[in-house]
């Protein structure tokens, strides 16, 4: 006997296919990993290929609730990873100086934004497009009184910790910054009340509000610059250059990014709702 509302039943079957998904590649990845570990020579500790990032996933620790992150940092570096038959490790990356931002004892890759990748040395570092794009969005209920960014002065917003936005909507524009875990956690707050608004990459938003659950959370402030996410490799790096290249012209060619975009809204829509009650199901 079902006991669930037919509509939670109807959200419990799609995303029953996404989280059984996730958990075989989960499984695969973290095989693999252990299978690469021993490959020498790839700039890192124990051979492993080090990739900077503006924010380290802290390791998953049993009994905890799975979370997606909120930056798809994590995700491209591993694709790079199997790319290159290499295991990988996150190491902290400041990118936010025009100078050069690696040395000969930082990471052999940096993801950041493009903004970041002049440098004012003659060995600049090559940057090449991840064909991701970075910008804030904000998203609301539809029957908010908010209506432009400057509005959220003195208002509650919620984010995700590792997020690119943290600070700077209050230092921008006044609001009240709430900070939780990860995204399902910021967007489980909004969607209880416990904020005005929630702020994430306006890529993964616009993909997590195609599903019929959000539509009642659709209301949205978006920014009309927007700054590609790039990978940052010493131009004397060839090896490391030429597989950067090879690897994202082939994730335009396959529409990689849309997929990986879509996959994560789902996870996150599916955590969102492991952790909402059934009686908001409605």
């Amino acid at each position: 006997m079902n006991i669930l509302p037919a509509c939670c039943r109807k959200l419990f079957s799609t995303f029953g296919l996404a989280m059984a998904t996730a958990a075989i590649s989960l499984t695969a990845m973290s095989g693999y990993v252990h299978a690469a570990t021993e490959v020498p020579g790839a700039g890192g500790t124990d051979g492993a290929l080090q990739v900077g990032m503006q924010y380290v996933v802290p390791p998953f620790v049993g009994g905890s609730k799975v979370r997606t992150p909120e930056a798809i940092d994590t995700a491209l570096a591993e694709a790079l990873a199997t790319r290159l038959a290499l295991a990988w490790q996150a190491v902290p990356a400041q990118a936010d100086s025009k100078q050069a931002l690696m040395k000969a004892d930082e990471p052999r890759v940096v993801l950041a934004p493009a903004s970041t990748s002049v440098s004012a040395t003659a060995d600049a570092r090559v940057a090449i497009s991840t064909g991701y794009a970075l910008a804030p969005m904000a998203i609301m209920r539809t029957d908010t009184d908010i209506k432009s960014w400057e509005q959220l002065k003195n208002r509650s917003v919620c984010l995700a910790e590792g997020g690119r936005y943290v600070g700077s909507m209050a230092a921008r524009y006044g609001a009240k910054e709430m900070v939780y875990r990860a995204p399902a956690d910021a967007l489980l707050a909004l969607r209880i009340g416990e904020c005005d608004a929630a702020v994430h990459d306006e890529t993964m938003l616009k993909s997590l509000l195609k599903l019929p659950e959000w539509k009642k959370f659709s209301a949205q402030l978006v920014q009309k610059d927007k700054e590609p996410l790039v990978f940052l490799a010493d131009a004397g790096d060839e090896q490391m250059v030429s597989a950067l290249r090879q690897l994202t012209k082939e994730w335009k060619s396959s529409r990689h990014l849309a997929a990986l975009t879509k996959s994560r809204a789902n996870d996150i829509a599916f955590e969102v709702y492991l952790d909402q009650t059934v009686a908001d199901c409605h």
